[in-house]
């Protein structure tokens, strides 16, 4: 399984950017998918996951309501739209794929991309 993430790049504060997850290969039936990022010092965090049938959705507090995620099963393709952007977001964002139900933790997530970074400037 492979994972490709595109769309990052550098945005004020306040702005607008959308990641996309290209999944190829041959990922597990019935998959979830889900955004984990990572700022500099700081641990790997969860950001949002959803369930194969999208009746699982979970964010981190301090995304909720900014950040949306959402998929495209035939085009096996995951999406993160972020919104209302702070410096606090600045990380390199991962996309995931699990085989169980959606969670918050990143060892329940096999499948990881290579990341892309966001940088929200001031």
């Amino acid at each position: 399984v492979q994972l490709v993430e595109s769309g990052g790049g550098l945005v004020q504060a306040g702005g607008s950017l959308g990641l996309s997850c290209a999944v190829s290969g041959r990922p597990p039936t019935f998959y979830t998918m889900g955004w984990f990022r990572q700022a500099p010092g700081k641990e790997r965090e969860f950001v949002a996951a959803m369930s194969w049938s999208s009746n699982s959705i979970y964010y981190a507090d301090d995304v909720k309501g900014r950040f949306t995620i959402s998929r495209d099963i035939a085009k096996k393709t995951e999406y993160l739209q972020m919104n209302s952007l702070k410096l606090d977001d600045t990380a390199v964002y991962y996309c995931v794929v699990g085989t169980i139900t959606a969670t918050m933790t990143s060892t329940d997530y096999p499948y990881w991309g290579q990341g892309t970074q966001v940088t929200v400037s001031s």
